[in-house]
This record gives structure tokens, sequence and C-alpha cells, in this order.
């Protein structure tokens, strides 16, 4: 009988001081783990999501290049002084055209161009936009410097098929982006490239 009632006190005792706390000690070490994996995912996704924006940003500038290349006429890479005079280009950074809506006008201001050139720290380089002939003052940078910096020497506009009638080939431009995304001090290369036909008929058979 003594035995028996021994063997239900102890039973019945609960869990002492140092079990409770080993219990405690396990359950905050899982907690922290869970909180830490936690993180780590909501970080790895907020930088897949800034990256996400920086080239979606890109294929925006290429889209809107592509766009008004398309609509555009008289091709001419570099030098935008003669606008009835348009050429091709094997390799350029810098391509001006007469954009649709400007009509037959004639005028080097109403011309619009895309060039790649330096930064305004003078050391990156990156894309820029006038729709007022090139003129000091007009360019616009496309890109965000501190994020994009494109590489000048692989990155190029190319034209074919830009002179004069008649002629038996239609206007094609090829434009070409390359360069390195800097978010975070990580470098992230990118490269893209798309082709251009000119929409206007300028085909003579």
């Amino acid at each position: 009988m003594k035995f028996f009632l021994k063997k239900v006190n102890k039973l019945n005792r609960g869990y002492t001081i140092i079990e409770t706390m080993i219990a405690i000690s396990i359950f905050l070490v899982v907690i922290m783990i869970g909180m830490d994996t936690l993180l780590n995912a909501n970080l790895v996704h907020r930088k897949s999501q800034d990256m996400r924006s920086i080239i979606d940003n890109l294929s925006f500038i290429m889209e809107d290049m592509s766009r008004n290349l398309r609509t555009g006429y008289n091709y001419h890479c570099g030098d935008f002084s003669n606008i009835e005079s348009p050429q091709s280009c094997v390799s350029d950074n810098i391509i001006f055209f007469e954009e649709s809506s400007n009509g037959e006008s004639g005028d080097v201001s109403d011309q619009w161009g895309y060039k790649i050139d330096l930064a305004t720290n003078g050391t990156d380089y990156s894309i820029y936009k006038s729709i007022e002939g090139g003129a000091v003052g007009t360019w616009i940078p496309l890109n965000i410097e501190e994020e994009v910096k494109i590489d000048p020497n692989a990155s190029s506009f190319s034209v074919i098929g830009a002179e004069p009638f008649p002629d038996t080939q239609q206007p094609f431009v090829t434009i070409r982006l390359v360069g390195t995304i800097t978010y975070r001090n990580i470098d992230t290369p990118f490269s893209l490239q798309t082709s251009v036909s000119q929409r206007l008929v300028d085909i003579v058979i």
C-alpha cells in the first residue's frame, strides 16, 4: 500500500523548473531559426522585386526607342545636320531620325535622337534622349545612373537600308544595350538587343 501511494505521488508531481526551462529554451531556438529564415526570405524577395523594377525600366527604354524608331524615318547615325541624306552605319553610339508627327518639316530642331554618352558623374555611361535635334541642354537621361551602367564599347545602334530613294531595302535598325545593374554593391550583367524595321514603306522596285 505504501509503495502504491509513493508511485501515485511521483506521477502527479508535474514538471520541474529545469524541465520547463529546457522546454522554453528549445522553443525559443526554434522560433529564432524560423524568424531568421523568414527575414532572409523577405530580404531575397525585396531584392528580387527591386531587380525586377530595374529590368522593367530597361525594357521600357528599349520599347520607347523601338516604337519611335519604327514610326520615324530618315535614320542617320552620328551626324544630325543633314536630314535629307539618311545614312546607314555598322555601329554608332548616336542615332537621329525624323519623328512621325513632325511631317516633312526639314527642320534640324524637330529631329529626335538617342545616344550613349558619359553620365553626369563623368565616369559611367547612360542612355539619353533628345526631341529637339540634340541641342545642348535637351538631352534627358533615360536610366538611373546609380543603378544602370551602360558599356559604350558593346552597346550601339546599327542601321542598314537608310540611303535615299531609290532603293530596294527597307530601313532596319538594331539596338544593343549591354552593361551592368548595380544594386546593394552587387553587379549583375545584362545584355538586351532588338531590331526595328521602319513602318513607312521605303522600297522602290
